[in-house]
């Protein structure tokens, strides 16, 4: 015989990992199922790195051009999902009150973002792994050290996903779609992902090596092409592009 009340509901939230962990599951899902977002993270890194390994377009100097291209291909792709693509995504989110209602919901605000935070180290594991099997078949030889890389990795999403957060949370959703490919664009021909900064001129190159892709395209290039030790001049630009991004977007952003 049972007591009264054995089976009587215990409301209140889940613990709070499980919380994160199936929000972030469900960002994961939402950004793979996106159509645009496939397009921005994979097919256009992929069409690149093949097209410009295979043509002789650009001159990247000497020794194979998949060599030069790779590094900064794997830095697009860092950027066109913690920057392009996450801006994009939560922008709309904001405008259709998506975010307003999870901000009211057991989850906390910072719990949203790192679960935003791990839905994009998931899509980018996704996306080095593809683009380093593609590397690989056209011939791609990496020297260097992975935990610098994997540093160099880490420290660019930070710097992307604070600018990208701050301009989803202070733009319209409009103004943030239009703004976010047209960054995407610009740094992908000015941020020496494809072209050699030094086509720019010398004066050229030194603005544009204080740039966050330029700095992940050079630093990975710099481990994985040249097979240099850890490129700190480059990881300082980038811990400051994420300090200042992080706290900017910390500080401005609306939830409304």
């Amino acid at each position: 015989m049972t007591t009264a009340g054995t089976y009587t509901p215990k409301p209140g939230a889940a613990p709070l990992p499980r919380m994160i962990a199936a929000q972030a599951a469900l960002e994961t899902k939402m950004l793979l199922r996106n159509g645009e977002q496939l397009l921005l993270t994979v097919v256009i890194p992929t069409l690149l790195l093949v097209l410009f390994s295979s043509v002789d377009i650009v001159d990247t100097g000497k020794g194979e051009a998949v060599d030069f291209l790779a590094p900064g291909i794997l830095a697009l792709a860092v950027m066109s999902t913690a920057f392009t693509g996450q801006a994009i995504a939560t922008g709309f989110e904001r405008r259709y009150g998506v975010l307003k209602r999870l901000a009211s919901s057991p989850l906390p605000r910072w719990g949203l973002m790192t679960a935003k935070t791990a839905s994009v180290l998931v899509t980018e594991i996704l996306q080095v792994v593809l683009l380093t099997v593609i590397a690989f078949a056209l011939g791609w030889s990496p020297h260097g050290s992975p935990a610098a890389v994997l540093l160099l990795l880490v420290a660019g999403t930070a710097a992307f996903s604070g600018l990208g957060l701050l301009m989803a949370g202070t733009l319209k959703a409009e103004a943030t779609l239009a703004a976010a490919n047209l960054v995407f664009l610009l740094l992908l021909v000015g941020g020496g992902v494809i072209v050699p900064l030094e086509k720019f001129g010398s004066a050229g190159e030194q603005v544009l090596g204080l740039l966050p892709i330029s700095a992940l395209s050079d630093g990975l290039r710099d481990v994985l092409q040249h097979g240099a030790g850890m490129p700190w001049a480059d990881l300082g630009i980038l811990a400051a592009w994420a300090v200042a991004g992080l706290a900017a977007a910390g500080k401005f952003f609306r939830w409304e």
